[in-house]
């Protein structure tokens, strides 16, 4: 059999090869053709939406807060707007590292920042080097503020030369302002914003709250941290179309933003402005004087004044110092700033006396000790001996400089600050009910009164913070024994040293063997507002509230009613009443008429000459707190038929001599007072009370004071 020739075997391998690439080409375009028709037909509205999402920023448009505004309709907190500019970090990350930095520093040195802040708020916070306050704790793809109030003809440059600024956006924003009507301050009223956290955020959501976002900002402090779910407002969402440079090329859609709604306060500016010139002005006279116990100047480091409406309550001036700018958290603070306002140096600005400071009462607590020796066994006709000292124990406690009247009357003992008689009625009740040192549970009066009035506990005023101040009774005795014997017993059980006083030795022993002892010093001590007692100054203004209107016990309130940006009034806040303070007939009258004789002949008379007091009848009660290793805290406490006016200088020297000429000034705003004349028409307050109505909010954003009190 003859075989094939080679050249024929080869040719049908050849076309057999050909066959094969020819079905492998058609195969891979079949495949193709489907894929594009797949892509291009099936999937064609999809892909094109992915691809026109890509070009589209969703931007959160932050709504503007609702206002804070007096009794009267004077904005108290507004809003303002404000160039920002912002940069767009979904940009930036496509940059190369030469190309971002320049852009960095052209930006910084165009709206006057340093290019390092710049990159710090760009950091996300919660990444290595971010810093607090600064770095950006909104949505990652959110353009991110770096610049705010930057000059008009700054933002337009930056506008009009989109080549040179790639991935800047500018906008107008609004940022809270401070109108200071009257040239008030009120910081501590007040309060401040600053951004969310992201745990808060978090919060929100999972809450379902959708009124916050990652770039929102939110109350810290004051009414601006108590109503900040009415006062944010709801955000809103604006689309904007952008080139591949972050440019801005259109709107592409927006939800508005809702404002917030409006806080009326019952705060009066005009008071406020009058409460914080004479506070600072008992501050700064205080300093100059010379304190004859140390032989030095009055340190005089902070104090606070309050005015409440007696009958309700309703705080109408608070003032604290030393205070700061609230205005210094717009755009956020420095670590230099934050810094000030909390060091002890500068006498930690942030903290509001008012309400969060703690000082010994000194004499203003006679007449709640007063009311408590009257509600058990003691009459008005009682006559105690007001001698220069009482011995208890071991030790002399004495008058003040050593005076003494002899046997006098409960409203005498008021009306010259007797300590001695106050003394005899404290070391009473503990020979009677206490003298077992270890009896926690031992009766004692004047605790039980002191507690009715509200002191030793919050007076639920509408403010974040608020500090309880204390009752140092016998279980607090108890507990602060056996939270510190650990501690003075181990100085006890050491050898005397160099670095330990006498006195500091001493004192650890005895607190060692006996300091859950409740003694007789303890008692008298407790009957003068001296010793471990501590209140806040609201708190006291809220006591002496109750004696003014027959005993009922408010929850002090700044806010007044919510407001809708519309007008209309969404909620009213009432006073609230949280106790009543329970006394035999006669008893507030009684000390009522005693705290007049302080004004007219006792210890505050001095500074009441020429006061029209048959007109407008001050009572008062003035008050030397002693703190061992201080200087006296000042106190003058007083009230009218309407209104409750108290004043504080730590380290200030005496009640009346500091805080006296102050606390005169203010009832002569409040009433309208020149000299012996009463002219209501010059008062803070129209009609000198304070108006029920709210003020008028129109629709073009004007506000009209209450139609009752308008001039």
């Amino acid at each position: 059999m003859t075989a094939a020739p080679p050249s024929h075997h080869v040719a049908h391998k050849s076309r057999l090869r050909m066959i094969v690439l020819q079905a492998l080409v058609l195969s891979l375009f079949a495949t193709l053709f489907v894929r594009l028709y797949y892509l291009q037909v099936v999937s064609g509205d999809e892909y094109h939406a992915q691809a026109a999402a890509q070009s589209v920023r969703e931007i959160v448009v932050q709504p503007e807060r609702g206002l804070i505004v007096d009794a009267q309709g004077r904005p108290l907190v507004s809003n303002r707007t404000s160039w920002v500019v912002s940069l767009d970090r979904s940009v930036l990350d496509k940059m190369t590292d030469s190309v971002r930095t320049k852009l960095v520093k052209r930006l910084g040195r165009t709206v006057g920042e340093r290019p390092q802040r710049i990159e710090r708020r760009l950091a996300t916070c919660g990444d290595e080097g971010s810093v607090v306050g600064v770095c950006w704790n909104g949505s990652p793809f959110q353009p991110v503020p770096v610049a705010r109030d930057v000059k008009q003809n700054v933002a337009l440059r930056i506008l009009e030369q989109p080549e040179d600024f790639p991935a800047v956006l500018v906008d107008q924003q609004t940022v809270r302002s401070y109108p200071q009507p009257f040239g008030i301050n009120a910081a501590h009223v007040l309060g401040y914003l600053s951004p969310i956290t992201e745990e808060e955020y978090d919060a929100a959501q999972d809450g379902g709250d959708r009124s916050v976002n990652g770039a929102s900002e939110v109350g810290r402090a004051g009414v601006e941290k108590q109503y900040d779910r009415w006062l944010r407002g709801m955000p809103g969402y604006r689309s904007v179309a952008v080139d591949s440079m972050g440019r801005v090329l259109g709107d592409d859609g927006e939800v508005e933003s809702q404002p917030g709604d409006t806080l009326v306060t019952s705060i009066d500016a005009k008071v406020q402005g009058i409460v914080e010139e004479q506070l600072a002005g008992a501050i700064t006279t205080a300093r100059s004087e010379l304190d004859t116990v140390t032989g030095k100047n009055y340190v005089a480091d902070s104090g606070a004044a309050v005015v409440l409406e007696a009958d309700t309550g309703r705080v109408v001036a608070m003032a604290s110092q030393p205070t700061y700018d609230p205005g210094v958290w717009v755009d956020g603070i420095t670590k230099k700033q934050l810094a000030r306002l909390y060091s002890q140096k500068a006498g930690t600005p942030l903290l509001g006396r008012a309400t969060q400071g703690q000082f010994a009462p000194g004499s203003t607590w006679k007449p709640f000790m007063t009311a408590g020796a009257l509600t058990n066994g003691y009459g008005e006709d009682t006559s105690l001996n007001c001698s220069s000292s009482l011995r208890v124990g071991n030790r002399d406690f004495k008058n003040y400089e050593s005076g003494a009247y002899g046997y006098i009357s409960f409203a005498k003992a008021l009306e010259v600050s007797c300590n001695t008689f106050f003394y005899r009625v404290g070391l009473d009740f503990w020979q009677r009910y206490g003298s077992d040192v270890a009896d926690i549970n031992a009766r004692d009066p004047l605790v039980v009164a002191a507690k009715k009035f509200g002191f030793g506990r919050e007076t639920g005023v509408d403010l974040p913070g608020e500090a309880s101040g204390r009752i140092a009774d016998r279980k607090w005795k108890r507990a602060y024994f056996e939270s510190q014997k650990d501690y003075y017993c181990g100085i006890a059980d050491k050898p005397k040293d160099a670095d330990t006083s006498d006195f500091v030795y001493l004192f650890a022993k005895e607190f060692c063997v006996e300091g859950f002892a409740y003694r007789a010093g303890d008692a008298v001590n407790f009957a003068i507002g001296q010793g471990d007692t501590i209140v806040t100054p609201l708190q006291l203004a809220r006591g002496y509230a109750a004696v003014a209107n027959g005993g009922t016990l408010y929850a002090p309130r700044i806010g007044k009613a919510i407001v809708g940006s519309d007008g209309h009034v969404i909620r009213r806040i009432k006073p609230k009443k949280v106790g009543q303070v329970d006394v035999p007939p006669g008893v507030f009258g009684y000390i009522d008429e005693a705290l007049k004789g302080v004004t007219r002949q006792g210890s505050m008379a001095w500074r009441m000459g020429g006061f029209p007091l048959d007109e407008v009848q001050i009572r008062s009660k003035t008050g030397s707190a002693e703190v061992y290793g201080k200087q006296s805290t000042s106190w003058v406490a007083s009230y009218s038929d309407d209104y409750v006016v108290v004043m504080m200088v730590s380290q200030g020297g005496t009640g009346s001599g500091t805080s006296g000429p102050a606390i005169r000034a203010i009832w002569e705003g409040l009433y309208g007072i020149t000299g012996e004349e009463v002219r209501p028409a010059d008062a803070a307050i129209p009609g000198t009370r304070s108006p029920t109505e709210l003020p008028t909010f129109r629709r073009d954003g004007t506000i009209l004071p209450p139609a009752r009190e308008a001039k």
